[in-house]
């Protein structure tokens, strides 16, 4: 999940896309052994990656540099929602045998912190899978 809030600001938001795609490099992405999606959020959930969508370093590398900055509110609650009830399925390439890591990336404080409190309570007890909140 990555923050595109208006306090990150565009220099920021480039630097945060620089960093993911060494990342991205490191993981074992081409052998079909890792997936890896992509959420930016703000006021709303904007572009979205499913983990089904790339099978090659490259291929994410590059839908990573295609991203565009929009700014706007830190509604970390409604990208977590998102990931939890539409990312972590098998039809946006969710594997029932592989572990979930959702990393959030931002720089602090959701809009809504009660209700992304909630978010990640329930993003933790997902029905009968384990997922990690980083």
């Amino acid at each position: 999940m990555l923050d595109e809030s208006g306090s990150i600001g565009e220099s920021d938001f480039n630097l945060t896309k620089s960093f993911l795609s060494r990342l991205v490099r490191r993981l074992d992405i081409d052998s079909g052994n890792t997936r890896v999606g992509l959420v930016t959020y703000s006021d709303y959930v904007g572009t979205v990656i499913n983990l089904n969508a790339h099978s090659s370093v490259a291929g994410f590398q590059s839908a990573i540099a295609s991203l565009n900055y929009s700014g706007g509110w830190t509604n970390t609650d409604v990208a977590l929602a998102y990931v939890r009830t539409t990312m972590l399925t098998s039809a946006a390439g969710d594997r029932s045998n592989a572990s979930n890591v959702v990393v959030v990336l931002t720089d602090g404080q959701s809009t809504k912190p009660t209700a992304t409190q909630v978010c990640i309570k329930f993003t933790k007890r997902f029905p009968s899978r384990s997922v990690s909140l980083l």
